[in-house]
């Protein structure tokens, strides 16, 4: 028996947008993905300023946030796959994030007096 691979192109991604609970992805084939947000900590976790700082990378078929240093593929969102992020990475991201979003607290504070 004989089979034969058939390549499948992917759609790239065009636009995004973060609402409170959930990530929306437009793609290049006119479909529209909406996946609960929860699937993704760091997002779940970022200001909507962040969230809404995106670009699009590899020609549309990953999303970026430079902000929370979070990167995400069209493929596994097609495919649903949550976060692949361990517990341990994401508490040590947000233990960071933390401290660095309390030190500048303290310097706007301090630079106001």
């Amino acid at each position: 028996m004989n089979i034969s691979a058939i390549e499948i192109e992917l759609p790239k991604a065009e636009k995004v947008r973060v609402s409170e609970d959930t990530l929306s992805v437009d793609l290049s084939d006119g479909r529209t993905i909406l996946v609960p947000l929860e699937w993704f900590p760091r997002l779940v976790n970022a200001s909507q300023e962040e969230r809404n700082n995106w670009r699009l990378i590899g020609r549309g078929h990953g999303i970026h946030w430079e902000d929370i240093d979070e990167d995400l593929s069209v493929e596994g969102l097609l495919a649903g796959r949550p976060s692949g992020e361990s517990q341990e990475s994401f508490k040590k991201w947000l233990n960071q994030r933390r401290s660095r979003l309390t030190s500048q607290s303290r310097g706007r504070h301090i630079r106001r007096r």
